[in-house]
């Protein structure tokens, strides 16, 4: 496990580097839950961050066992998802978690939503009612509904693997770089609660994780470069505040003070004076636990009555394409953050699939928000060079225990300060970054094609979501559903980086070494897919991707064998590698 593997391109020399343990690594007892408790707390960044960002604007304080009830459904959700993933889907270690691809049409919807208090104000008389809240979580629920369903039809439709065939180095590196900078604002905002805590916790993540591996240290010390760090600010911030010599901000304290520079918020809400008062009075992550919370409870919010509106499938259309976009990008790079094979079809089929029913039984489950995969938390796998399947596994039963108990789920994420997660986030996410500027190396970076194309979509996919965001009533067709379909497609990155890579590679012509799809290995000059580095060794890749026997056995039955389940199945017989050719070079000539 400690040797070395040479780097992509083949070359013997220059540094060598620890590789990852694989995803059938079977590690220790201790080992495993120690890793599975590093998985669940960086999981618990994202639930926290997007549950406060959504309660503010929704401008209708939650009571402290709302605010319990949705982060433990969001977790249990998560759980679920995570094993029917590592079952079902890609079987690749990925941890599901809330996707920020809901979070931006959630916003959209909101603000447009014809409930809301402007709206109701002069159409209802004093003694009627506007019950804003439970208007809005019922059409968020909606939503949810919707991308799960489409997101289940893409994936046993196989239109997610077809994509996937012609998503080559220079689709996938803008994609995964973008990937990594649309945290960066939001992991500052948790930062902010102490930055000195924040520094601390990044110094001690990159000791453990970069540094102290070149010395004779225990190993696990290197593996748990993240838990460890978080648990020695975490002791320290209770020591400090304990005391009173540090005091601590909520989430709630946070946002105003970001205004409109946070990019996961739509800012065509214009009652800023409800959000200060919100803010001011409402402690989304709650110092103590209020006894009336049940250590035992189904993982439910209360509300399940979906309102299926126009708006409501405009963006869930939108949040399940965008979903369906970061997960692909997900796999790819968490596979080769792994060193294993580049993901078949058939797997990208099933993990969308997995990830559909996932958000299914969020939306069963009543929360306003789906859950996809976790960027954070394959970045993990890296920072812990550790891939084990099992590990994750043991994340999703200690997720299901979380979400099972409100009170627990209470009492652990609102004690951890929000400056370590923001430190999580902000090594994790700079581990994706990262990984997208590696996909560069495969293609021709000298080539006008590229640097225009790479250039092009990343700015655009920065720029336009950032002026949209602020300027959201340019965009008035005259139908509310028409609004928010437009406007979550302008507000979402990921979807516009990945639609506008998507058609310019595979529309602009260019030679195939020059877009990176083919390099030359070898004396005799043999051409090798670089999009699978090398590795088109059909056993190893049945070995990472192949589901359990009796998923098999059950996507084997006759009456799953045609159409839309034939795109979940495993190719039967010997597969080889079909390398493009000159003929097949764009989509325009396919």
């Amino acid at each position: 496990m400690d040797s070395s593997k040479q780097d992509p391109e083949g070359s013997t020399g220059g540094a060598q580097h620890p590789r990852t343990r694989g995803v059938d690594w079977c590690p220790p007892l201790l080992l495993r839950l120690a890793l599975a408790l590093q998985h669940v707390l960086v999981q618990c960044a994202l639930p926290v961050l997007v549950v406060g960002i959504l309660q503010c604007h929704l401008h209708v304080p939650w009571a402290e066992a709302e605010w319990a009830q949705h982060l433990a459904s969001l977790l249990f959700s998560s759980a679920l998802s995570t094993l029917l993933h590592t079952c079902l889907g890609t079987c690749l270690p990925l941890v599901q978690a809330p996707s920020l691809e809901f979070l931006g049409p959630a916003l959209v919807l909101l603000s447009t939503n014809p409930g809301s208090e402007e709206a109701c104000r002069g159409q209802y008389g004093e003694a009627e009612e506007c019950d804003t809240q439970s208007r809005a979580l019922r059409e968020l629920q909606g939503m949810v509904v919707v991308a799960g369903l489409l997101q289940v039809c893409v994936g046993v439709c196989g239109l997610g693997g077809v994509c996937l065939r012609h998503c080559g180095p220079l689709v996938l590196a803008p994609v995964v770089c973008v990937q990594g900078l649309s945290m960066y604002r939001d992991a500052a905002l948790l930062c902010s609660d102490h930055w000195g805590f924040a520094a601390l916790a990044v110094f001690l993540m990159v000791i453990l994780s970069r540094h102290l591996r070149s010395f004779p240290i225990p190993g696990f010390l290197g593996m748990l470069s993240l838990l460890v760090p978080a648990l020695i600010v975490w002791c320290v911030c209770v020591l400090l505040t304990s005391t009173g010599h540090v005091r601590l901000h909520t989430l709630s304290e946070l946002l105003p003070d970001l205004g409109v520079q946070n990019d996961t918020i739509t800012h065509s809400l214009n009652d800023t004076h409800a959000l200060s008062d919100i803010s001011s009075g409402l402690d989304l992550t709650p110092n103590g636990t209020s006894s009336s919370l049940p250590w035992i409870s189904l993982p439910h919010t209360g509300v399940w009555r979906p309102l299926v509106s126009g708006r409501a499938v405009a963006a869930g259309v939108v949040v399940a394409l965008a979903s369906c976009c970061s997960s692909m990008a997900v796999y790819c790079f968490s596979s080769r953050l792994l060193e294993a094979p580049h993901p078949p079809a058939h797997a990208c089929n099933r993990g969308l699939l997995s990830e559909g029913l996932g958000t299914l039984t969020a939306a069963l489950l009543g929360s306003p928000l789906g859950v996809a995969s976790s960027v954070a938390n394959a970045c993990t796998l890296q920072l812990s060079q550790s891939g084990s399947r099992r590990t994750v596994q043991v994340a999703a039963i200690l997720g299901l225990v979380l979400g099972l108990s409100p009170r627990l789920t209470a009492i652990l994420l609102s004690s951890v300060p929000l400056a370590v997660y923001g430190a999580i986030l902000w090594v994790t996410y700079a581990v994706a970054t990262g990984t997208g500027v590696t996909y560069f190396q495969f293609g021709h970076m000298d080539s006008g094609r590229n640097i225009f194309n790479i250039g092009f979509t990343i700015f655009m996919a920065l720029v336009a979501p950032r002026w949209f965001r602020l300027q959201p009533h340019i965009l008035i067709t005259g139908s509310l559903s028409t609004d928010v379909f437009l406007l979550s497609v302008l507000t979402s990155p990921i979807f516009l980086i990945f639609s506008l890579a998507f058609l310019l590679e595979n529309t602009v012509s260019g030679a195939l070494p020059e877009r990176g799809l083919i390099r030359v290995e070898g004396a005799k000059g043999k051409p090798v897919a670089v999009i699978a580095d090398g590795r088109q060794c059909s056993r190893e890749t049945e070995a990472i991707y192949q589901p359990p026997y009796l998923v098999r056995r059950l996507l084997a039955l006759p009456y799953l064998r045609v159409v839309p389940f034939y795109a979940c199945r495993t190719p039967e017989g010997p597969q080889e590698v079909v390398r493009p050719t000159q003929e097949t070079m764009n989509l325009l000539t396919v």
